[in-house]
């Protein structure tokens, strides 16, 4: 019968996602088939799952480090941003709607089935579960219409381990704190808890960690010192992506708008872990710096990024940068930005319109309702490497210069190319895990890939897996573990 355990963080970004994947491949490697679930994620970066949906990219990775393919069940409910109000709500993988946040808090009774049914999918086909909170419990005006912490963990019967960031400070008041906003059946819901990300001698705070466990009756799971190669794994949160995209690289400069709605973010991180490569996050609010590469990423509001990235003066910029002779590479929304026009007639991303692109491709986009969602492969057309990716976009992308495809699939040319290769778009992410063609485009700059990114990945969860067993008890977080109960 399968187990399960949910890790919940006093907050956002106190590495509950990592710590989750750590796990799972600790308790892999003691013999066990595991699952992870999250049952409401929030994020534009996605990854499209073996059965054609998607799901958040940490479930993703979570998933591989258990050594399972990504379903759509482990993360039942995706909200996926589209502006400072409102997302779209992805269920089970596919596109459930969109909804204002006022709305969505409202309707929440109707998405708890669809985790719950989720959840127990997952439970059938194995021996422990982990559960990933979103957030924090602590956010009590949540609480009522809970599907992503409390909420699922007493519908489901799942016990909770709460985990503190001390890097950011206050850690005791965090987890004291925590448990006292919740109501006392929520507290008896935590079973222990634990902290992450100190620097220093550990031992420093073995008063801090006696305290919470006097205040909070809770036993500590332990004290995880920060983990340094935690920048080789894909991120989650955008907030994380200017702080790791800088590089010591010597070799050809990218630079990347960094957009409101910038999606699928991760697409840059096989180019940050090479030594040949700076890549440079531009902020709002200064002109986009020289560079070899100007690099459009993926948008969940292809239109609205385009508005913004104008409003910024970086249109021309990157005219200039053209002129100039650099190159631009636009992936998915940083694509459909590159043509000529973009049509919005059924009014997706706010009201029906037609906008003028940059104007670096000859290619015109029409958004539609459909979602294309895909696993693809494709190869480079001037190489002959072979690339493997995904699509994931509302919309489709022709004209002239689609007829210059420089991607080769088994439906014929892919993307567009302008200026004899000087202007590149497509709509495959992922395309920079594969090595040969990430060594095949760096060629074409003048560079010398030197990474072989998927193996850094694995080499680094095998080293966040035994930084956990080293620093946490891990068979005391099993035995906390508790049978899933029947479905209903």
């Amino acid at each position: 019968m399968a187990r399960a355990i949910m890790i919940q963080g006093t907050g956002s970004n106190v590495g509950k996602s990592m710590i989750v994947a750590g796990l799972a491949r600790a308790c892999v490697r003691r013999g066990m088939s595991v699952r992870p679930f999250k049952p409401q994620n929030m994020s534009n970066n996605a990854a499209v799952t073996i059965d054609g949906g998607e799901i958040g990219r940490a479930q993703a990775l979570q998933a591989r480090a258990a050594g399972i393919a990504p379903h759509t069940d482990m993360n039942p409910v995706l909200l996926k941003p589209q502006s400072s109000t409102g997302a779209q709500i992805i269920v089970q993988g596919q596109v459930f709607g969109h909804q204002e946040a006022r709305v969505f808090g409202s309707a929440k009774d109707q998405l708890m089935p669809y985790v719950l049914e989720s959840f127990h999918r997952l439970a059938d086909g194995c021996d422990l579960v982990l559960v990933e909170g979103a957030g924090s419990p602590a956010e009590t005006n949540l609480r009522p219409r809970d599907i992503a912490n409390m909420g699922f963990a007493h519908a489901a019967g799942v016990p909770v381990v709460l985990m503190g960031d001390i890097d950011r400070g206050g850690v005791i008041a965090q987890v004291v704190g925590t448990q006292v906003v919740l109501g006392e059946s929520d507290q008896d819901m935590i079973k222990a808890f634990m902290i992450n990300k100190f620097r220093g001698d550990i031992k420093l705070f073995d008063e801090g960690r006696d305290d919470i466990c006097a205040r909070t009756g809770w036993p500590c799971l332990g004290v995880l010192p920060w983990f340094q190669q935690a920048g080789k794994l894909p991120a989650e949160d955008i907030a994380d992506l200017p702080a790791r995209a800088r590089s010591e690289g010597k070799g050809v400069r990218i630079v990347v708008p960094q957009l409101p709605r910038l999606s699928n973010f991760d697409d840059l991180d096989p180019l940050v872990a090479e030594p040949a490569v700076e890549l440079i996050v531009a902020p709002p609010g200064a002109p986009l710096p020289l560079a070899d590469v100007i690099l459009l990423g993926g948008s969940k509001a292809t239109l609205t990024d385009l508005d913004a990235l104008r409003a910024q003066g970086w249109d021309i910029d990157i005219a200039a940068h053209v002129r100039r002779g650099g190159h631009v590479l636009g992936l998915c929304g940083g694509y459909q930005m590159l043509g000529r026009t973009i049509a919005d007639p059924d009014g997706l991303e706010g009201p029906a319109r037609t906008a003028a692109g940059l104007g670096h491709l000859d290619v015109e986009t029409v958004l539609a309702p459909r979602k294309t969602l895909a696993l693809s492969t494709a190869v480079h057309a001037a190489s002959g490497a072979s690339v493997a990716g995904y699509e994931i976009h509302m919309g489709q992308t022709d004209g002239p210069d689609c007829t210059n495809g420089w991607l080769q699939t088994s439906a014929g040319l892919a993307g567009a190319s302008a200026l004899s290769g000087q202007i590149l778009g497509c709509y495959m992410h992922g395309i920079f895990t594969s090595d040969n063609f990430r060594a095949a485009w760096l060629a074409s700059l003048g560079q010398v890939a030197q990474t072989a990114y998927d193996a850094e990945v694995e080499h680094t969860l095998d080293a966040l897996t035994a930084h956990l067993e080293d620093h946490m008890d891990l068979d005391a977080l099993l035995a906390l573990a508790t049978p899933v109960g029947p479905r209903g």
